[in-house]
């Protein structure tokens, strides 16, 4: 007999992911059948899912009530809250969390993996104070820890998918382009092919959930500095692309209201490492028990071409 394996996110990069991962996997998809868990059934994504039958189930982390409905019957949940940028964004999405979490302990859920985060404001001794969306899942996943239900995280790096669109390279006018923030060029990012990737490391903790019970996988390929991002761009576009570091404020220009976060979440990774100081060996060690390759940021442009114009 199967486990239900109830994921949250499902029609996004994390959650589909985990989809197409187990459904691929002789091995996996004989121990778990997926249900679906999305806030718009009616969504292309989500008809998708079901003309692969797999289960979808509409729920919103509002609604106790459907996250009782969404999580009924399941062996394992995969969990994932969403950042709000609000004045109030962090309080909202521990609240989120902490709900999703104790309907799992009352529908009795044997197990649940969720997508975390470091907590920047720890981590950074207090400097870093308003990367909200961080420290909302730190604290999340320091709640799960203290119920009674078995548990393991999944905390992915900087998606490589960004570079398809905020982190997009800017042409110069002259042919070339240039990624330009306000960072050292040696600041190290944590590279993670989100779609093609986290299925892999949350089938590793699904395929031997005892000996993960309680670990953190620091989901990446490996660190790469903004100056070796820009040369990989580069060497796979065929185009001149450099990174510039430029002064914060011209940095800020045109970014959204909640600039403070971009802004203190890059001196945070500059300044203590996105996992904090041991990020190399946590993303070394997630990397060799992924149940798979993963894929470097070459394979990954290779794969999927940046449109630069």
């Amino acid at each position: 007999m199967t486990k239900l394996l109830a994921i949250f996110g499902a029609t996004g990069q994390q959650g589909g992911s985990i989809i197409s991962y187990v459904l691929n996997d002789a091995e996996l998809s004989n121990q778990y059948s997926i249900r679906a868990i999305t806030r718009d059934p009616s969504s292309s994504s989500a008809q998708a899912l079901k003309k692969m039958d797999v289960d979808v189930v509409k729920a919103d982390l509002t609604d106790k009530s459907a996250l009782h409905v969404a999580m009924k019957g399941a062996h394992t949940v995969f969990a994932l809250t969403a950042p709000t940028f609000e004045s109030n964004a962090k309080v909202q999405e521990v609240t989120q969390g902490k709900a999703m979490a104790d309907v799992a302990v009352a529908e009795r859920v044997e197990y649940i993996i969720f997508s975390t985060l470091p907590h920047a404001s720890t981590v950074s001794g207090g400097k870093y104070t308003k990367v909200t969306s961080f420290d909302a899942k730190a604290e999340i996943q320091e709640y799960i820890l203290t119920l009674p239900i078995r548990s393991a995280f999944f905390a992915p790096g900087s998606f490589m998918q960004n570079f398809q669109q905020i982190m997009a390279p800017r042409p110069t006018g002259s042919g070339a382009y240039v990624i330009a923030r306000h960072v050292s060029p040696h600041t190290q990012l944590p590279l993670i092919d989100t779609v093609g990737d986290t299925g892999k490391y949350v089938g590793a903790i699904l395929a031997e959930p005892d000996k993960y019970e309680g670990k953190v996988f620091c989901a990446a390929t490996a660190l790469y500095s903004m100056e070796e991002i820009a040369q990989t761009i580069s060497k796979v576009s065929g185009k001149t692309v450099t990174y510039e570091q430029i002064p914060e404020d011209p940095f800020r220009q045109g970014l959204p209201p909640w600039a403070d976060v971009l802004i203190e979440m890059m001196l945070y990774q500059q300044d203590f490492g996105y996992y904090g100081p041991q990020t190399k060996e946590l993303v070394a060690w997630a990397a060799g028990n992924a149940r798979g390759k993963v894929h470097t940021f070459e394979e990954y442009l290779t794969k999927n071409p940046l449109r630069m114009r």
